[in-house]
């Protein structure tokens, strides 16, 4: 069977389009002008009885572009047919409306399609009609009308009504009566009222009369989409961590069992959305630590404090649990999470119950189906686990056995019978039991119209499970962090080894596939943490402490050559070694320069070097972690990591004498080694560093994100969000638009050069609106932060003249959170603590005890708790009716 495309998409010369089906490589297309491609191919109709096609594009450099559908079928099998033509819009993956057909879009808010009389079996055509339309409201249908008889003469009194195929809606109809050219457009009927609701927007659409000379042909229209307001939809959500929520029946940490209650909540006054920090296991060391949720020792196992006591004794063990009711109440009527003892009382109960429970649990068939679907990461996680506990430590380095992952020897660690086989099931038995409750409270969600949003982080756990099978995936004498900003002047360390790239690329990135896999069973959309991470990463080498001697790779270097070519010249001695003079030790040191002196530097010409023994952060944070741990040698110990990182350059690990090539320090301009250098090299030097991270990175950056997020773009179908925030590069809006990628819009984090605020009402469509994240106080905790600051916000932003309060009132907070309810973003998501600030009596006495993260400090306590129980904040009929209205009247 012959088969003919024709593709409808703009292009310029030098680029090319070309179509692509089954296992065939690409087929090219022929150019009919700038807005049309085609080719004719014949196909052999047994090798392709229903052909799934996509196409191509390929830009004047060559580099190819797949658009976004998927979903073009044809049927070959009809022996009586010799041609076929289809007519299709290219489906750009940045398509606003293609957002609609993620997963929240089509398994929660769009309701089923109207009931529609069924078609004849067998119907005559010579022409098929599909459309796409992901925004119609419960009882509208899409309808057709055109020039002709066959199109009904543009009758709006009795339209052609379409039928949902998949997210197509197709119409067959035969036109081989009527004159071709036809005009015609797409429609809405409301079947509810049977009345026609108007036409799509822009000219008629033209159908064109088929290829002369064919025997038995017909035509297939893949119109794209309706051309109908696409930025309408809007909807508001609520953002807790899971350990932050309370109710009766938690044991002193939120659960996943305490999710119905926050949906039944967040329903009730019409939110659409909760948005989750991530849920992994993060148990590293047993400790209060281990609280930190963005260091999981598994990407894919869930945290076991989040499980559920009285569920998992059910009725028939209830008994088991009423010694421990007592510290149950004690511990959940804590102001904040107690980590450890809730962790510890948790494991008593799990392994008393797990002794009861294993014999039936091990014969369960739903069980024994998890297991095969997840052996892949849940046998190596749980021996991981024992082994972890067994040798007293997650550094799989110090183990004294299987510290090198070898498939073989889990195998027999987990045979049943083995000496350990009990110890390492209990694992697997818990996170059987979590995926039972965490699934259920999603379903319970999704039952209420409610999609749950999950949170993805940037990086691993150095001492993971993940790391421990597959070190290769990892740059392991690296630290991923952040530069330094507002929040933390040394930058962050985040302490997780960096992606390796390139070894992801090589198995098309198959262990993020199977994390985006797994998230999809219980999520509809994910934040991606530091989406940035996936352009350049910041990159610190193992032997720093501190963020600010980090660099961003992959980078386009500065050069011995280019210093030299700029006027600057080169001294490595100079440019990439600590300047520490008399002055500088002076001034950084106090009374302490003369002790620093003999014990952790040496003479040099023209100042001082530092010793070996204290030549690198790592070795000087070893040495302070056996002295005195009080404030004055607190003070030493940060004042030698200021010398350490009082460079202007950072070498690359493979610089070579005469060839040196590197990247700047950042903040160059506030070292004092800057500030001693010669006047007339310092604006030549300031000029490079200005071009090294604000110019030449851009087109470079823009291809390393190309080379991930497309691919995993197209792994999952859950609505994707990018954090965007930091040192954003000027490519990634534009990626990020290309890939319909979510943005993040936060108010005191403006992201035009310059601005001191973001307002809501300026927020492109595509994006997520919020006044404040978990790593950032919240509403009333900045308000007390810098008064002036406040102060200008009152009357630039919320446009109200006079002196500001002092204090965050509840009717300020609450005209914050009607302009990120009134703006046009499509979602305004909102922590819970700062919805809570609008009502005087619900709102929590210290703002400042509302914080979750405080990022500057490195191993904070992740305890925050909601001060009353869910309970209590569905039986606030005042603010939850006050709350109720801004959403309606938002239209969100």
């Amino acid at each position: 069977m012959k088969v003919h495309f024709i593709l409808r998409y703009h292009t310029r010369m030098g680029e090319n389009c070309l179509v692509s089906f089954g296992q065939e490589q690409p087929r090219l297309l022929s150019y009919l002008n700038e807005d049309l491609w085609h080719g004719v191919f014949e196909l052999d109709a047994a090798q392709y009885p229903t052909l799934q096609y996509q196409y191509l594009f390929q830009s004047a450099n060559g580099a190819l572009t797949r658009e976004w559908e998927t979903e073009r079928v044809l049927d070959l099998s009809d022996k009586t047919m010799d041609y076929q033509e289809v007519v299709d819009y290219w489906n750009s993956t940045g398509a606003i409306e293609n957002t609609f057909l993620t997963q929240p879009f089509q398994n929660i808010f769009n309701p089923a399609p109207a009931a529609l009389p069924k078609q004849a079996a067998k119907q005559v055509f010579s022409h098929v009609f599909k459309v796409k339309a992901p925004l119609l409201q419960a009882s509208q249908v899409v309808c057709l009308l055109g020039h002709g008889v066959a199109l009904r003469s543009w009758d709006t009194g009795a339209p052609l009504v379409l039928k949902r195929e998949g997210n197509w809606w197709t119409i067959r109809l035969d036109l081989t009566q009527e004159d071709f050219p036809l005009g015609y457009k797409y429609g809405v009927w409301d079947t509810a009222n049977n009345r026609f609701v108007g036409f799509e927007t822009g000219n008629n659409r033209i159908l064109y009369a088929p290829s002369a000379g064919q025997k038995k042909q017909s035509t297939t229209l893949h119109d794209g989409f309706i051309r109908l307001p696409n930025d309408t939809w809007k909807g508001a959500g609520v953002a807790i961590p899971v350990f932050s929520l309370r109710s009766k029946k938690s044991w002193g940490v939120g659960e996943f069992s305490d999710m119905p209650l926050l949906a039944d909540w967040a329903k009730s006054v019409g939110l659409k959305i909760i948005q989750l920090l991530p849920i992994n296991d993060t148990t590293a060391t047993h400790s209060w630590v281990d609280s930190y949720p963005y260091s999981a020792i598994s990407a894919f196992a869930l945290h076991p404090i989040f499980l559920n006591m009285e569920q998992l004794a059910g009725k028939k063990h209830a008994a088991l649990l009423k010694p421990y009711l007592k510290q149950q109440k004690a511990l959940n009527a804590l102001e904040s999470v107690d980590y450890e003892a809730v962790l510890q009382l948790k494991w008593d109960i799990i392994r008393q119950l797990y002794d009861l429970l294993k014999a039936d649990w091990l014969k369960d068939k739903d069980y024994l189906a998890y297991y095969e679907a997840n052996k892949d990461w849940l046998a190596p996680y749980a021996a991981f686990c024992w082994l972890r506990d067994v040798n007293g430590t997650a550094d799989f380095n110090q183990w004294s056995s299987h510290s090198v992952y070898k498939p073989k020897d889990i195998d027999k660690l987990l045979k049943p019978g083995s000496e350990q086989f009990d110890q390492i099931a209990l694992h697997l038995f818990v996170q059987w039991q979590l995926h039972l409750q965490l699934k259920a409270a999603t379903d319970y969600c999704h039952q209420k119209g409610l999609a749950v949003k999950g949170d993805i982080p940037i990086g691993i756990y150095r001492y993971s499970c993940d790391a421990w099978m597959a070190p290769d995936l990892y740059n392991m004498d690296q630290q991923a962090g952040a530069p330094p900003d507002d929040f933390a002047e040394k930058g962050q360390n985040w302490g997780f080894p960096t992606y390796n790239w390139e070894r992801m690329k090589n198995d098309g990135f198959a262990w993020w596939k199977q994390r985006f896999e797994q998230m999809s069973l219980y999520f509809d959309a994910f934040r991606i943490d530091h989406i940035l991470g996936f352009f350049r990463i910041w990159s610190i080498p193992i032997d720093a402490v501190e963020g600010i001697l980090g660099q961003f790779k992959p980078a386009i270097p500065v050069t011995e050559q280019e210093l030299r070519d700029a006027g600057i010249g080169f001294s490595f001695e100079r440019f990439c070694m600590p300047f520490i003079n008399e002055k500088i030790l002076l001034d950084t040191f106090g009374d302490d320069a003369n002790w620093i002196a003999e014990n952790c530097l040496k003479a040099v010409k023209g100042g001082f070097a530092l010793l070996p023994a204290f030549d690198t952060q790592r070795k000087v944070e070893q040495y302070f972690n056996t002295q005195k741990p009080d404030e004055h040698n607190q003070r030493r110990r940060d004042g030698l990591y200021a010398l350490i990182s009082n460079v202007i350059l950072l070498s690359d690990a493979n610089a070579t004498s005469g060839n040196w090539a590197g990247a700047f320090r950042f903040g160059i301009e506030k070292t004092t080694s800057f500030q001693y250098l010669p006047e007339e090299i310092k604006a030549p030097l300031k000029d490079l560093y200005v071009n090294y991270f604000f110019r030449r990175q851009d087109d470079f950056w823009q291809i390393q994100a190309m080379e991930k997020l497309p691919a995993l773009k197209r792994s999952t179908n859950m609505l994707i969000c990018g954090e965007d925030l930091g040192m954003v590069p000027r490519c990634v809006p534009d990626v990020m638009e290309e890939l319909g990628i979510l943005s993040l819009e936060i108010q005191r984090m403006p992201k035009a050069y310059g601005a001191t605020f973001f307002h809501p009402k300026d927020a492109p469509y595509r994006s997520v609106v919020t006044p404040s994240t978990h790593d950032m106080s919240t509403i009333r905790g900045w308000w007390e932060e810098d008064p002036k600051l406040s102060q200008r916000f009152f009357n630039e932003i919320l446009g109200y003249h006079g002196t500001a309060p002092y204090f965050c009132e509840p009717w300020v907070n609450r005209a914050i959170i009607q302009q990120h309810f009134n703006s046009p973003a499509m979602w305004s998501i909102f922590q819970l603590q700062d919805l809570l600030g609008s009502d005087e009596k619900l709102r929590r006495e210290n703002p400042h005890d509302e914080r979750i993260n405080i990022p500057a400090i490195a191993k904070h306590y992740w305890r925050y708790r909601m001060h009353f129980g869910l309970e209590d904040l569905m039986a606030a009929a005042q603010f939850n009716a006050d709350l109720s209205r801004m959403v309606s009247e938002s239209g969100r």
